[in-house]
């Protein structure tokens, strides 16, 4: 989870948010480039005597319309990539619905039987040591680690929105329609999330916690609930 005084991401928990990491570094380094290049063409131009040369060059023209079209190329291509690759599900190992309310979220495992549940966030009174405040709750998502999950997203009242930033994943939930999003844990873990849509009087209230657990650990898990 995010720090104080943070001014990064968080550390990617999913392959897909590996790959938007990486490009946000790329933009951040065209955009520095741009930048340069501006700041030293305003300072030519402030220190030197423009030129008949300058003032009217056909290469100088045929430069700065060519050079923004391959930046727009260079941002373009990776960016409708990894678009593509967030929208891609492809034989999920596990589908998980969640659908939010006003102010807490319901879950249901759709490849068990009975297996559902509702996520309320934990009162500060209520906490254990380690636990986080306006962030735990009373029933995590327990997920197996390195599996394809797919998450389908929906509300019972008002527009939600189920985001996790360390898995790279954030849907609209929207009353009476189904959004869904896929993801990969690559490590075992515990990470947090908000509803990132405005909702209503207590929307800071609604977060979200996905645990991350080894396969034999999510069979006892699921095992002893559907029981």
């Amino acid at each position: 989870m995010a720090n104080h005084s943070q001014l990064g991401f968080q550390d990617a928990s999913s392959p897909i948010m590996e790959e938007l990491m990486e490009f946000h570094d790329h933009a951040l380094m065209v955009a520095l480039a741009i930048c340069s290049l501006v700041l030293y063409l305003l300072t030519l131009m402030l220190t030197e005597k423009l030129s008949s040369n300058t003032l009217d060059a056909q290469e100088v023209e045929l430069v700065w319309t060519i050079l923004p079209a391959i930046v727009l190329i260079m941002l373009a291509l990776p960016s409708l990539q990894i678009l593509y690759m967030m929208d891609e599900i492809d034989e999920p190992d596990l589908t998980l619905k969640a659908i939010g309310h006003q102010w807490y979220w319901t879950y249901e495992y759709t490849d068990f039987k009975d297996l559902t549940f509702d996520s309320y966030m934990l009162p500060t009174a209520e906490l254990s040591p380690g636990h986080f405040r306006l962030l735990e709750v009373d029933h995590r998502i327990i997920i197996p680690m390195e599996s394809p999950i797919r998450v389908i997203v929906t509300a019972d009242d008002v527009l939600h929105s189920w985001a996790v930033p360390s898995l790279g994943v954030k849907t609209d939930a929207i009353p009476g329609r189904l959004n869904q999003t896929s993801f990969i844990t690559t490590r075992p873990g515990i990470f947090y999330g908000q509803c990132s849509e405005i909702c209503g009087a207590n929307h800071s209230f609604m977060p979200i916690v996905v645990e991350s657990t080894p396969l034999t650990h999510f069979e006892n898990w699921s095992s002893l609930l559907s029981s």
